[in-house]
């Protein structure tokens, strides 16, 4: 997996992303957690997400599901990670105030 630095931070990120914007409707939590390893295996360690995800559609019973999925995958994978990370992305949604 071809790397590429993050501006300047020092830290390296993957030049491939593994979008998550179906985790939770039309990926299950398992797929997803399979998708995950595969990606992570793959030497990608670029996760997006975002607090309203998943969509297609999106519903006030669903938002933020993904990011429960991806916290229960770091939970259950931070101590056989060791020398290895993931970064994840994320973005907010905007909000009409009146």
């Amino acid at each position: 997996m071809e790397m590429k630095p993050l501006g300047r931070t020092g830290i390296m990120v993957s030049d491939l992303c593994l979008g998550t914007m179906t985790f939770g409707t039309q990926t299950s939590e398992a797929e997803a957690h399979r998708q995950m390893d595969v990606a992570l295996a793959g030497g990608i360690n670029f996760v997006d997400g975002a607090e309203m995800y998943p969509v297609n559609p999106i519903s006030a019973e669903t938002v933020g599901r993904t990011e429960e999925i991806l916290g229960n995958w770091n939970a259950a994978n931070s101590l056989s990670m060791s020398g290895s990370s993931t970064l994840s992305g994320t973005s907010c949604s905007a909000y009409s105030v009146s």
